[in-house]
């Protein structure tokens, strides 16, 4: 039996902490909270939309042995992670926002939405929803995205995860 992964989230203060998904997954004891990079796990896998490589279930062991993190900051500051980052990056594949603040935009997603999805997508289903159900809004994030979810989790590697993305993209544009 699996436990669950340990997740790690670098939290930059720059969002509102009453809105914050990231401290809330502290709060909760769901997530450890650093301020500085340097606290990320050297061998973590840490889901940075910068990555050129896709999330995919072939990184499902590294996130048991070394586990997950997030980088939680303004995207308009996010160039900053595209070398000093520990860790070995990824980014998500094309997911629905369930929260409120963005509804319906694609990859818009809270760092409790993407972290969740990171572990739907590597086998950890229970810890995924878990995690969620301390938000009002969070079973809509699974919902909206179940067939996505379900098809990544199903994906062999990274590159069969694009091939799907874009499968998804397209649907969503006609």
């Amino acid at each position: 039996m699996q436990g669950p992964v340990r997740v790690t989230i670098y939290r930059a203060p720059q969002c509102d902490p009453r809105k914050c998904s990231a401290l809330k997954l502290g709060r909760h004891s769901f997530a450890r909270i650093v301020s500085q990079l340097r606290f990320v796990p050297k061998r973590a896998v840490v889901l940075n939309p910068l990555s050129d490589m896709a999330f995919s279930p072939e990184d499902k062991e590294r996130l048991e042995n070394f586990g997950l993190a997030a980088l939680d900051c303004s995207w308009e500051h996010i160039e900053i992670f595209r070398k000093h980052v520990r860790g070995t990056s990824r980014c998500l594949p094309f997911l629905i926002a369930g929260n409120p603040v963005n509804f319906g935009k694609p990859t818009k997603l809270t760092t409790a939405e993407a972290l969740s999805a990171a572990l739907y997508i590597a086998g950890f289903k229970e810890q995924s929803e878990e995690l969620l159900s301390i938000f009002t809004w969070g079973h809509t994030f699974q919902e909206l995205n179940h067939e996505r979810l379900e098809c990544y989790a199903h994906a062999k590697n990274s590159g069969e995860i694009v091939i799907l993305q874009r499968q998804f993209m397209d649907n969503t544009k006609n």
